[in-house]
């Protein structure tokens, strides 16, 4: 008999996310990246947005917000009917680590906010530029003990991964690197050809047309498994520093009161999609990993960053803006 009541429940269950999947299909479903086209997110949100609508068959509409670090696209998700008809690819560096770099945010990262499932990850790289004499993490290191503060980290902002990440690097190695902050690729390029600065650091992700057109060279690659779309750079903990290996991680994230029932069928449409081997292709040629789980697995992986990164903002001393 308890067999026969489990097996109806887990039955019902199944059957009701079933028809919420259906409810889905009936109007857009409005699928947020908090930053410009053409960037590393938005490419992503765009190629599982599309896989998911081929396989579901639902209309899903990808709608820039860039700003505020993200901010306003999380505002946007918080404040949308939770229904299932709004979704925002959130990320390390928006979801985990905005509460801790801003003073007044519109949102609780917690409260506001319903974890639907991981979808990828990729890490951090450092990148230099070919002639560069640095041909290995423990060159950097080297010549940073030897010069204190002379040799230059450029980081896309002030408090992101990239900058934790050289804080952490810094410590580990007890040595000082001067950090230059960026808005962003673009703009660091110029200086990194020209010998402004030594070092840059970004995702893999969004530095890998770079690295195969031979603008830049990288040194390693901060995850605990070196990535597929780099298979011969070496990972931070090959180099030396076991502790230095957090990847950056994106996840589908829905309005605080989304139903538990809508949650589970966008989850189960999502882990169905990334099992799909073409997309999983496309995935790491772009330069992520697959990053499959359940609406808890990413709620534990929201808070337990949440809490690391956080130690790290303020050991660092970041003062929030």
């Amino acid at each position: 008999m308890k067999l026969f009541k489990k097996l109806l429940a887990a039955t019902l269950v199944l059957g009701c996310a079933a028809a919420h999947g259906a409810d889905l299909g009936k109007s857009p479903i409005t699928l947020i990246s908090p930053f410009p086209p053409g960037g590393g997110t938005d490419t992503l949100t765009r190629m599982i947005g599309s896989a998911i609508s081929q396989d579901a068959g639902w209309n899903i509409v990808v709608e820039n917000k860039p700003g505020a670090g993200g901010n306003l696209a999380l505002d946007a998700t918080a404040r949308a009917q939770p229904d299932g008809h709004t979704l925002v690819m959130a990320q390390t560096d928006n979801i985990v680590l905005n509460p801790w770099l801003y003073s007044k945010l519109s949102y609780d990262t917690f409260k506001d906010f319903k974890p639907v499932g991981p979808v990828a990850s990729s890490p951090s790289v450092f990148v230099v530029v070919p002639d560069s004499p640095f041909k290995t993490i423990g060159d950097v290191v080297k010549a940073a003990q030897a010069r204190p503060n002379q040799v230059s980290l450029g980081i896309p902002g002030i408090g992101g991964t990239g900058d934790l990440t050289g804080y952490l690097w810094r410590k580990a190695a007890n040595m000082e690197l001067m950090h230059v902050p960026y808005r962003g690729w673009s703009q660091a390029f110029p200086d990194l050809a020209s010998g402004r600065i030594d070092i840059y650091v970004g995702s893999v992700a969004s530095l890998l047309p770079q690295i195969r057109g031979g603008k830049v060279r990288a040194l390693g690659v901060v995850a605990s498994e070196r990535s597929p779309a780099l298979p011969d750079v070496p990972t931070f903990p090959e180099s030396g520093f076991p502790t230095i290996n957090q990847s950056i991680w994106w996840g589908l994230m829905a309005p605080g009161k989304t139903p538990d029932d809508v949650v589970a069928a966008l989850n189960s449409e999502l882990q169905k999609v990334q099992s799909n081997p073409e997309l999983i292709k496309k995935l790491e040629d772009a330069g992520y990993s697959v990053l499959k789980g359940s609406p808890d697995d990413l709620a534990r992986r929201h808070r337990a960053d949440h809490d690391a990164f956080g130690k790290v903002v303020q050991e660092a001393g970041i003062p929030k803006q």
